[in-house]
This record gives structure tokens, C-alpha cells and sequence, in this order.
């Protein structure tokens, strides 16, 4: 009866491993991509238990810890480059040069969240140039439109669908855009943001429908945001920054095809996780807010920041731009098969690089 018990267990943590390494599409699939650091507890454990109380000396025994260690195995290789035990993709600043460096705060709100007062002293505590607000309503608009003094540039769309988003500046924005690039009603924001030396970053804002059973069914929507504005920055001139609620998490597959169509950096590699969801459960945590960059940018700080009443923690970045790519700094390769499976998930919506504001700079 014990082994059965287990054996339905292990069973249970093959599918949750294996299922997803498929490229179906579907919500209840691609949902397995998300909790891997739980599966890997969840394994480890497993396997502590099979080892205590099984008889070892019956083949079936091995075979069914075998299986156990083997999700394990499967589980940490998608997580290992986001902890301190794998080599940094992104070098610290050796100096600080203010006149080259940018500093970002990534916050998705909740709309119904109340606690404005707690995200306005976080942003007066660590005085980002830029702020990006994710689900922001008009009362949201309402409560930050304080910063415009200290923050005369801004970009703003509130919405009251979860959709909504602000972006608040202290450094010159041009050329700016409020796009709807694959939904209506999902906007992304694109500009050229001015640092003080006078160097211009290309910068996309993004926070695509998540694949759930009360949203999007499959993640091809997502997909194809991420997709398409990572087509549009591969080989840009400009030095690029993309962040936002992505939807995704650090590890996925959806999100390497993003780094290795973009060619741009983590700089979580190698340092940490940052799970900045769910900010209630901290059993049930992963990197839903993310940052990257092109390779002409040194890291200066990376931080979670504290709780400030969403759903979601903010995310602090403080860039450093180098005047030219990093020797060293080297992200991931694409594969036979990446630009193929890029173009199949452009098609699915009928989406092409000119709608994204900045393509070829």
C-alpha cells in the first residue's frame, strides 16, 4: 500500500515534469512552467521519504527513487542559472558614472489595492528615474499624478480592465507610443528615454494577458507580444531595456526564445530569483516582473522591493550604460528550430514587426 501511495506520487510528478516540456499552448499545460521550485521541494522530499521507508533491495524500489531524482534532476536544470551557484550573464559596474546610469521601478499595483501611499515612499525611498505602473486605473492615475513634478515625463493609460499602465519619468522621453500590440485593450508603451549624458535607450513596457481559464486559454497571445518585440530589438543600434509583468516566468521556454531571439541579457542570471508573485503566499512564489537589456549595460542594483499591498512586489533595477557592448557578457544562443518556432508564433496573430514602435533603431 506504501508503495503504491508513492508510486502515484512520483507519477503524479513525472506528468507535472514532462508535460510541460511539450509546446502546447494551453493554459492548464504551460501553468506547469510556473511553480518549478516548488516541484523541486516537492521531489525532494519525495525521494527523502521513498529512501526512508521503501525496500531497497526490491529493483522496483530503485526504479521508482530513480524516477523521483530524475524529475529532480529535470526541475533544478530549468532553475540552477537564477541562483548564486551559476555564472553571472551580467557584470557589476565597476564605477558609478550618473550621468550614464538609469534606474527603473517595475510595479504592478492591483487595481483594487488601495495602499498608494506605500508605493509613492518606495519610490521616494529608492528615487528611481523611471516608474512603470502595471493594472493602474484612473484612481491610480489619481494618486500618482503627484509625481509629475519630481517626474515631468509620462506616458499614461488607465484603463480599468487590469490592463492599465502609467510610466512616470525624470529623464526626457521622445518618440513615444501607446501600442495595443496583439489585443485590444492590452496596451505595451515604447519610447526613447534620454539618459543625462545625453545618450538615448530604446525602452518597451510590457504586461501581456497571462494564458489562465479566465483570460487567454492558450499562451499564444503572450507569445506573440514577447515574440514580436523581441524581433524588433535583435541588432538595434540603440542600446535596449524591456521590462514589465511579463506574464512568464524567468525559466520558461517562451522567455529563453524572447532572450535568444532579442539577444538581450538577465541580469537575475546568476544571482537570484527575484519572485515578485505572489506577494501573499510565500510558499507559492516565482519571477512574474522581469528586466533585460542589451550587453552595453553593466548592473549597478537588482532588488525585490518591500510589500506594498499588491498581489505582485515591486522590482528596482539601476542600470549603468558602458558606451558599448561588455566583452564577456554573452546571452543565450539560439537553436535550429528557434527562428522557425518565432515565425509560427507571429503567424498565429497576424503580427509583424512594423507594429512596433522603434524597430530598426
Amino acid at each position: 500500500m506504501v508503495f503504491y501511495s508513492l508510486a502515484a506520487l512520483t507519477a503524479l510528478l513525472l506528468v507535472a515534469t514532462l508535460l510541460p516540456l511539450s509546446r502546447a499552448t494551453h493554459w492548464w499545460v504551460r501553468g506547469f512552467d510556473f511553480p518549478r521550485m516548488q516541484f523541486c521541494v516537492m521531489a525532494a522530499s519525495l525521494a527523502l521519504l521513498q529512501a526512508a521507508v521503501l525496500d531497497l533491495s526490491v529493483p522496483a524500489s530503485w526504479l521508482l527513487l530513480g524516477l523521483t531524482l530524475g524529475c529532480l534532476g529535470v526541475q533544478a536544470w530549468w532553475i540552477l542559472p537564477f541562483t548564486r551557484l551559476y555564472p553571472v550573464e551580467v557584470r557589476c559596474a565597476e564605477r558609478v558614472d550618473a550621468a550614464s546610469s538609469i534606474a527603473i521601478m517595475t510595479a504592478n499595483v492591483l487595481t483594487p489595492n488601495r495602499n498608494a501611499a506605500t508605493l509613492l515612499a518606495l519610490v521616494r525611498r529608492y528615487e528611481p528615474d523611471i516608474l512603470v505602473t502595471l493594472e493602474s486605473d484612473d484612481w491610480w492615475q489619481s494618486q500618482l499624478d503627484c509625481l509629475d513634478v519630481d517626474y515631468p515625463h509620462s506616458l499614461k493609460c488607465p484603463l480599468d480592465n487590469l490592463y492599465g499602465m502609467h510610466l512616470y519619468s525624470r529623464l526626457p522621453l521622445s518618440s513615444s507610443h501607446i501600442e495595443y500590440l496583439v489585443e485590444s485593450g492590452v496596451p505595451s508603451m515604447h519610447t526613447l528615454v534620454e539618459l543625462r549624458s545625453g545618450q538615448q535607450v530604446r525602452a518597451h513596457f510590457l504586461h501581456p494577458a497571462p494564458p489562465s481559464p479566465t483570460e487567454n486559454e492558450h499562451s499564444s497571445q503572450r507569445d506573440a507580444e514577447l515574440i514580436v518585440v523581441a524581433r524588433s530589438v535583435a541588432g538595434a543600434e540603440l542600446p535596449v531595456i524591456v521590462t514589465g509583468d511579463l506574464n512568464d516566468v524567468a525559466w520558461s521556454e517562451t522567455t529563453r526564445l524572447f532572450r535568444k531571439i532579442s539577444g538581450l541579457l538577465d541580469p537575475r542570471v546568476g544571482r537570484g530569483l527575484y519572485n515578485t508573485f505572489h506577494a501573499g503566499y510565500w510558499f507559492m512564489r516565482w519571477p512574474l516582473d522581469h528586466l533585460f537589456h542589451s550587453a552595453d549595460f553593466r548592473v549597478l542594483d537588482l532588488r525585490r522591493l518591500p510589500d506594498f499591498g499588491s498581489d505582485h512586489f515591486a522590482l528596482f533595477s539601476r542600470l549603468q550604460y558602458q558606451g558599448g557592448a561588455v566583452p564577456g557578457q554573452n546571452g543565450l544562443d539560439a537553436a535550429p528550430g528557434d527562428a522557425a518556432w518565432a515565425d509560427e508564433k507571429l503567424q498565429q496573430h497576424d503580427v509583424s514587426l512594423k507594429d512596433v514602435p522603434g524597430a530598426g533603431l
